[in-house]
């Protein structure tokens, strides 16, 4: 892994402390061995999470935002940036540790200014996104690529997106085009970068440099997904159509937003989140948005200068061992006493719990430290399993064993807590 490009890896926080220490304990394990943190929070955040961290041995480069600013914040972290490479991950997303090493592989092809991977939902098995286009409206299309590493040219029409989440980026072409643009404080930021990229280079499509997104409660939105506020999706939509389509364009685009986001509504009024009165609501904030991004100054983004200084890495990264402990589901306090002391003991840990039964399964990164998977022992994994499929224990930790080991370490012969 030597000779990978350097990588900076940026996180934008905003008043999400416990979410942000899981992300940064996750990043922590990443076996890039060339790789910096830069941290842009809210300043309780920088007190109450980082600053801690830091004085428990975390090297990161940290900047207080002052705004809740997406963009303004990214581009905060570029400029304390110094890698070949700028990952970016959001505060509510744990990174699988050869993350920001496929990504950074990326860019040993000339020619390629960005790079993409795939995310896993809520359940921390099924993806969320995978490989997607966008378009001059904003519009998102589905692409189907080959299983490997891809590489896409765009035109400022259409392009691949770099998910948010999940994206880099070769650190002196965003400083070109200018970075993000802050009139996006929230919601297609990456998509608008994608566009203005496009013709300077290539995207990689990285089906295995994945991350899992939580979608963590905000300001704009609850942890069961409701959203609180549309003003900002609004917003951005239309300086989206304003910075790239055609004005003939407009009128439809908008059209769908707003069915698109009564559709949403909808299914979660059915659902008993919300109530009818809120969808009218929240709607009415969505058209307030759409005027408030009618409305706001798009200037001509100059290029960021190079101020970032001198690289500074994060210890302990690079390739570590893998653990794995499985068990029963009653045996939880002994596998996570067993996966505490071998995360201490540097692995990435990987703890396996089934129950008796055809539960499907879920999965996350612990904030102590390590990946747990749980379900029942004949339960579906993946949605395209059958629900119920008899199996024996041993058989099934080793299937699930295979499987993560695409994306991390995974020994072949884990530790049975009995």
């Amino acid at each position: 892994m030597t000779d990978l490009p350097t990588i900076s890896v940026i996180v934008a926080s905003w008043q999400r402390p416990e979410a942000l220490r899981r992300c940064l304990t996750g990043l922590r394990q990443q076996d890039h061995p060339q790789l910096e943190l830069c941290v842009v929070a809210d300043r309780a955040a920088c007190e109450v999470v980082v600053a801690p961290m830091q004085a428990a041995g975390l090297v990161c480069k940290l900047a207080v935002a002052a705004l809740p600013n997406l963009s303004l914040s990214r581009n905060t972290g570029l400029a304390l940036a110094a890698g070949e490479a700028v990952a970016f991950i959001d505060d509510d997303a744990v990174a699988e540790p050869t993350w920001a090493s496929r990504l950074a592989a990326a860019f040993k092809t000339p020619g390629v200014v960005a790079a993409t991977g795939f995310t896993r939902g809520r359940n921390g098995i099924s993806f969320q996104w995978t490989a997607t286009g966008v378009d001059a409206t904003g519009q998102d299309h589905a692409l189907h690529l080959p299983s490997g590493i891809s590489m896409h040219s765009g035109t400022p029409q259409q392009a691949v997106k770099p998910v948010g989440t999940n994206c880099a980026f070769r650190r002196m072409a965003l400083l070109g085009v200018g970075g993000f643009d802050p009139a996006y404080r929230f919601y297609l930021e990456d998509a608008d970068i994608a566009l203005r990229l496009a013709p300077l280079g290539m995207t990689a499509v990285v089906p295995d440099a994945q991350v899992h997104h939580g979608f963590e409660a905000s300001n704009r939105r609850r942890a069961d997904r409701v959203p609180l506020d549309l003003h900002e999706i609004g917003a951005s939509s239309m300086v989206f159509l304003r910075r790239h389509a055609a004005e003939r364009e407009w009128a439809p685009a908008l059209d769908r937003l707003h069915a698109d986001q009564r559709r949403r509504l909808l299914s979660h009024m059915v659902t008993g989140r919300i109530e009818p009165r809120e969808v009218e609501l929240l709607l009415r904030g969505l058209h307030a948005g759409i005027a408030d991004g009618a409305a706001r100054p798009l200037p001509v983004l100059p290029s960021l200068p190079d101020s970032s200084g001198s690289f500074l890495p994060l210890p302990g990264t690079g390739p570590r061992p893998g653990a794995v402990v499985a068990g029963r589901v009653w045996q939880r306090a002994q596998l996570a006493r067993r996966a505490r002391a071998a995360v201490a003991a540097g692995a990435v840990t990987t703890v396996l719990r089934f129950s008796p039964t055809g539960l499907r399964h879920r999965a996350n990164f612990h904030p102590d430290g390590y990946w747990q998977q749980w379900g029942g022992l004949f339960g579906a994994a993946r949605r395209e399993e059958p629900p119920f499929r008899l199996m024996r224990f041993d058989d099934r930790v080793l299937r699930e064993c295979r499987r993560w080991a695409e994306v991390r370490p995974c020994v072949a012969d884990p530790e049975r807590v009995s």
